[in-house]
């Protein structure tokens, strides 16, 4: 019973990292209309960020307050050059521009961190264990990590349903032009919300540092999984966000134990079982 409860603790923690870097890609999704490929890459430079940062700082909980305002700017920016330019494109457009920031995002962490995978160390004080049984423990940097990662879910909420921004949100992915026809600039709304979603992406990724390390290829991973996560949940669903990512997470978790030879495709079959029942996602718009 120890070993379960442990992987359910696995599965939490892995869910509730999915769940920060997939709910940025719902809503750059369901509000600017916009497939963006390079989402994981923007958990691939937090993870890189946390491991500069921490070097410079000693302690990832620094990368993280430094790593999050950066993050949002370079939301920004990246919106601003690239992104803005796509609202009006079709679908293919944003698959081609997106893949090429991939690739761009790509070089630039081989030239400035490498290929090797590289590790970033936990804090000293959060680096022991709580003992689940006489024998077996659980790291307490996963338990803050998971509490951190609600605490920034529960912030996301806030700002989405308690905030006059949060409801110019929700009114633009029901109806932009309504939005525009109340003067209101869409353009600004939009940076904002992509800023977010690179945000949260980033912030996954330095959180789960100390955790995963930072290698190349680690961005990838995290978009199949997040989109995974978006058609599980339902287009645009931040609720569906993140009870699909605790069941991807738990998922993964049991199926390493349970049936190790199939792991790698237990979270696909998942998401084929959702499509043929509820092919709008668990609390998407049919």
């Amino acid at each position: 019973m120890s070993l379960y409860f442990v992987q359910i603790l696995n599965g939490l923690q892995y869910g509730l990292v999915v769940f920060l870097a997939a709910s940025g890609l719902t809503l750059v999704f369901g509000v600017l209309g916009v497939i963006n490929l390079s989402h994981g890459s923007f958990y691939m430079l937090g993870a890189y960020a946390a491991l500069t940062l921490t070097s410079l700082f000693g302690d990832i909980f620094v990368a993280l307050a430094l790593g999050l305002p950066l993050a949002f700017l370079f939301g920004m920016a990246i919106e601003w050059l690239f992104i803005r330019h796509l609202y009006a494109r079709d679908h293919l457009q944003q698959v081609l521009l997106t893949f090429a920031l991939i690739l761009i995002f790509n070089e630039v962490q081989q030239s400035v961190w490498g290929n090797n995978p590289l590790s970033i160390p936990t804090p000293p004080y959060l680096a022991r264990s709580v003992m689940i049984t006489g024998a077996l423990g659980y790291p307490v940097y996963r338990i803050v990590l998971m509490a951190i990662c609600v605490a920034l879910a529960l912030a996301m909420v806030f700002v989405i349903q308690k905030t006059r921004v949060g409801r110019l949100i929700r009114a633009a992915e029901s109806n932009r032009e309504m939005v525009e026809a109340l003067g209101f600039d869409s353009r600004i709304l939009f940076r904002l919300v992509f800023a977010a979603g690179v945000a949260l992406a980033a912030a996954a990724g330095i959180l789960a540092a100390p955790v995963e390390s930072a290698y190349p290829g680690i961005g990838d991973r995290v978009l199949i999984t997040s989109f995974v996560v978006v058609v599980i949940g339902g287009i645009g669903s931040i609720r569906g966000a993140f009870v699909g990512s605790l069941l991807i997470g738990l998922a993964d978790a049991f199926g390493k134990v349970l049936v190790p030879q199939f792991s790698s495709v237990i979270i696909y079959a998942l998401m084929a079982l959702v499509l043929a029942l509820r092919p709008a996602g668990l609390f998407g718009r049919a």
